[in-house]
């Protein structure tokens, strides 16, 4: 699969630059890309919470 743990920005620039081509062409559900982007995906959400949280106070505000 290719795939390996995101511990700095490169790793997290080269997920980054792999996940981006299935975005132009999603690859069908159950075939070895889609579980690869998957994965990616997971990857990266992680790495985002832990290194680029988004502070409560960034929310959109309602205005009232």
């Amino acid at each position: 699969m290719n795939v390996r743990p995101l511990r700095t920005e490169a790793d997290y620039d080269w997920a980054l630059a792999e996940i981006e081509p299935y975005f132009a062409a999603i690859p069908e559900q159950g075939t070895p890309e889609a579980d690869r982007m998957e994965v990616l995906a997971e990857l990266i959400a992680r790495y985002e919470d832990r290194h680029h949280p988004i502070a409560a106070t960034s929310a959109i505000k309602i205005e009232e």
